[in-house]
C-alpha cells in the first residue's frame, strides 16, 4: 500500500494494528519498538511506519494528515543500521519515500519474521524485556507468558514442583472429587484403578525427588486442601464482590461486599458458581398456549463456562486473585493474564493453555472442551435467551482478561420506548445495540462494539464515528485508548463535556520541565484534606525536583490517604499533567505501587489513582 491508501485506511478506524503514524523528528527508541513488535506479532504478516505523518489535534473531528519530514536520506541511514546492529538479528525493512502535496512521508514496511526466527529483542536489554509484540495500536514490552507464545510451548509452570509442599497437603475429599466426575464420563477409565498416589502421578500432579513426594502447581491447584493454598499460594483465591449500582463507586458509605473463595478447582467450580446463581435475578416467560414456563435469566452453561474460563487460563505466575464483580446490571469476570489468542479471533476454533496439566483434568472430567468454542457458545446461548452477547476484553499491559455478562435483555418494552427517541436519526441495529451497551455500562469502545455486533473494524468505527456526529455520543481518548461516552443527545439533555483522564501515549510530548500549574481557589480545600504531617510536605515537593524517589514516595503517601486524580494531583503538586502521568503515575502502576481505584475502565472520566495497602 502507499502512503495516501495507509493515511486514508487510518483515518478509516479508531485504531490500526498494522499502521502507525509517528511525526518522524528522528529514529528513536519508539520506532525501533514498532519495528520489534512488528516483526514479532503472530498472524500480523505485514507492518507499516508512516514517517512525517500526525493527527490533527486541533481539528473538531482529528484526522491523520501529512506533515512532511527533512533529511529523508539521513532518516533512512539511521534506520537501517540500527535495524541492522541493535536486535538479536538483522532486520531489513522495506523504506520508500514518497510526496504528498509538498511533503515528504516515508512508508517503512515490516514483515512478520518466521516462527522460528522469533522473537526480536534488543541485545542489551535481553529477553523477556527486550522483545515486544503489536497490541492493538500499541507495541507492548514483553512477558515470560509471551516467549510460550512465541515458542509454541505451553506454560510450564503448572508442571512444576511447589517447594514445602508434600502428600499431607492433598484433600481426600477432591481427588474422590475427580473420580466421581471421571467415573461419570468413562467409568471404564484404567487411571480409576489406580491408587491416589499413582493417580495423581499419572495426572502430572506429582513428583518424587530426593525421595521426597512434591506437589507440582497442577496438584496443588487441583487437589489441595484450602490450607495448604492459604500457606503455600496465598493470593489464589476467588474474591466475589458485590457491589450496589451499577459503578464501581456508587456509595462511598456502603461500597462493597466481598466473599473470599480458595481451595481445589475442581471443588471451586461448583462453590463459586452456586455463591452467583444465588445472587442472579431469575426471570420465566410463559408462552401462549404453553404449560411449563421457559427460564429467561443468565443461561446457567454461560456462567460456568466463564468461570472454568477463568479458572483454566488465569496465569497462575501473578499473585493476584480472580475477581468476579456482580453489578446490579452485570457480572465482570477479571482473571489475571492475557488472552494467548489474539482479541479479534477469540471464539474461533483451537485453543491455547497456559496450564496444561489443569487444562486435562478439566477436559477428562467433563468441566471444560479443548476445541476452543467455549466463547463461541456462551455467544450463543446468550443470545437466544435475548440477552446481550458477552464482551471479552484482553489487556495485555496490565495482563488481565475481563468477561463481561450483561444482565439486561435487549430490547425489552423500556428500550424500546428509549430508542423511540432516536428514530429520526435512523440508526442501524448494530447502533441501537451499542446504544444499549452504554447506557447500562457507561462506555462503549471499538473492541466491545465488534463483538456485541460481530462485525469487522472499519464497520464498527464507522458506527460509532457516526453516532459521535450526530451528538449521540462523545469521543474520548486517542489511538488505542479511543472510547465513547454518552454525548449531549444521548439522554435527550445537554450535558456539559467532561474531560477524561486518560493516559496519553503520544512520543511527541516534551517531558524535560515539569509545567507550573495555575493556582485555583480549590487548592486549598484540597490540601486540607491531608492530615497535618503531610500538609506541611507540600511547599518542598512543589518547586523543582532533584530526589526523584521522594516525590514519588511523597505522591504514593497522598494517594493513600486519598484516592486522587491526574488533575488533582496537578494542583496540589503545581505541575503539569502530562509530566506527572509520564515521569511519576505510570512508572509507580507499572511498580506495583498505585493502582487504579476504577480498575474495570482505566480510561474512565472520572479516574483516579490510590497506593496499593500492602505496601504500607
Amino acid at each position: 500500500m502507499n502512503a495516501k491508501e495507509l493515511i486514508k485506511q487510518l483515518n478509516l478506524t479508531d485504531e490500526c494494528t498494522w499502521i502507525e503514524a509517528k511525526k518522524g523528528s528522528s529514529i528513536d527508541r519508539s520506532v525501533m519498538e514498532t519495528i520489534c513488535a512488528f516483526c514479532n506479532e503472530p498472524g500480523l504478516e505485514n507492518g507499516y511506519i508512516l514517517l512525517g505523518v500526525e493527527q490533527e489535534e486541533m481539528s473538531l473531528f482529528p484526522s491523520y494528515i501529512a506533515t512532511g519530514v527533512e533529511q529523508t536520506d539521513k532518516l533512512q541511514l539511521d534506520l537501517s543500521t540500527q535495524c541492522a546492529s541493535i536486535f538479536n538479528q538483522p532486520i531489513r525493512p522495506d523504506i520508500t519515500v514518497e510526496r504528498i502535496g509538498d511533503k515528504n512521508v516515508i512508508v517503512i514496511q515490516v514483515q512478520e519474521l518466521a516462527d522460528g526466527q522469533k522473537p526480536v529483542y534488543f541485545k542489551k536489554d535481553g529477553l523477556p524485556k527486550g522483545a515486544y509484540r503489536r497490541i492493538g495500536s500499541s507495541d507492548q514490552r514483553c512477558t515470560e507468558d509471551d516467549l510460550f507464545v512465541f515458542y509454541n510451548k505451553e506454560d510450564s509452570l503448572d508442571s512444576s514442583i511447589v517447594k514445602d509442599s508434600s502428600w499431607d497437603d492433598v484433600s481426600e475429599s477432591a481427588v474422590e472429587l475427580y473420580r466421581n466426575l471421571r467415573s461419570k464420563i468413562n467409568p471404564f477409565a484404567e487411571e480409576l484403578q489406580y491408587s491416589d498416589i499413582d493417580l495423581l502421578h499419572s495426572l502430572g500432579c506429582i513428583k518424587k525427588e530426593n525421595g521426597q513426594t512434591y506437589l507440582t502447581y497442577a496438584g496443588l491447584l487441583l487437589f489441595g486442601k484450602r490450607p495448604s493454598h492459604r500457606r503455600l499460594l496465598p493470593m489464589v483465591r476467588v474474591d466475589y464482590i458485590r457491589i450496589p449500582g451499577n459503578e464501581w463507586v456508587e456509595d462511598p458509605e456502603n461500597r462493597f461486599t466481598t466473599i473470599d473463595m480458595r481451595g481445589s478447582l475442581l471443588e471451586m467450580v461448583q462453590r463459586v458458581f452456586s455463591q452467583i446463581t444465588d445472587d442472579l435475578p431469575k426471570g420465566f416467560l410463559l408462552a401462549e398456549g404453553e404449560l411449563q414456563a421457559a427460564s429467561i435469566g443468565l443461561p446457567t452453561r454461560v456462567l460456568r463456562e466463564a468461570i472454568v474460563n477463568a479458572l483454566i487460563h488465569r496465569t497462575y505466575r501473578e499473585n493476584q486473585p480472580i475477581q468476579i464483580l456482580r453489578y446490579g446490571n452485570r457480572l465482570e469476570i477479571k482473571n489475571p493474564g492475557f488472552s494467548l489468542k489474539p482479541e479479534d479471533h477469540l471464539g474461533e476454533p483451537g485453543s491455547k493453555n497456559r496450564n496444561p496439566y489443569i487444562a486435562a483434568v478439566f477436559h477428562e472430567t467433563n468441566l471444560a472442551e479443548t476445541k476452543g468454542s467455549g466463547i463461541r457458545t456462551m455467544r450463543a446461548l446468550m443470545e437466544k435467551s435475548n440477552l446481550l452477547p458477552p464482551t471479552f476484553e484482553s489487556d495485555h499491559g496490565r495482563n488481565l482478561f475481563t468477561a463481561r455478562l450483561l444482565l439486561h435483555h435487549f430490547l425489552g418494552t423500556e428500550d424500546v420506548k428509549w430508542l423511540s427517541k432516536f428514530e429520526s436519526f435512523e440508526l442501524n441495529e448494530d447502533q441501537k445495540r451499542a446504544l444499549i451497551f452504554t447506557k447500562e455500562t457507561g462506555a462503549i469502545d471499538n473492541s466491545a462494539h465488534r463483538q456485541l455486533n460481530s462485525i469487522d473494524p472499519l464497520k464498527a468505527s464507522a458506527d460509532l464515528r457516526d453516532l459521535r456526529k450526530k451528538e449521540i455520543l462523545d469521543q474520548k481518548g486517542k489511538g488505542k485508548a479511543t472510547y465513547y461516552v454518552p454525548g449531549k443527545l444521548f439522554s435527550g439533555e445537554v450535558n456539559e463535556p467532561v474531560q477524561a483522564s486518560s493516559e496519553p501515549v503520544s512520543s511527541a510530548i516534551n517531558l524535560s520541565e515539569p509545567v507550573q500549574a495555575s493556582s485555583e481557589p480549590v487548592y486549598s480545600d484540597l490540601v486540607n484534606q491531608f492530615p497535618k504531617h503531610i500538609q506541611e510536605q507540600f511547599p518542598a515537593f512543589q518547586g523543582r525536583i532533584t530526589d526523584k524517589e521522594a516525590l514519588e514516595d511523597f505522591i504514593c503517601d497522598l494517594c493513600f490517604s486519598k484516592e486522587l486524580s491526574i488533575s488533582q494531583l496537578s494542583k496540589l503538586l503545581h505541575k503539569g499533567e502530562k509530566y506527572l502521568l509520564f515521569n511519576f503515575i505510570k512508572p509507580l502502576r507499572e511498580s506495583k505501587r498505585l493502582e487504579y481505584a476504577i480498575p474495570e475502565m482505566p480510561n474512565h472520566p472520572q479516574q483516579a489513582y490510590k497506593t496499593i495497602k500492602s505496601r504500607k
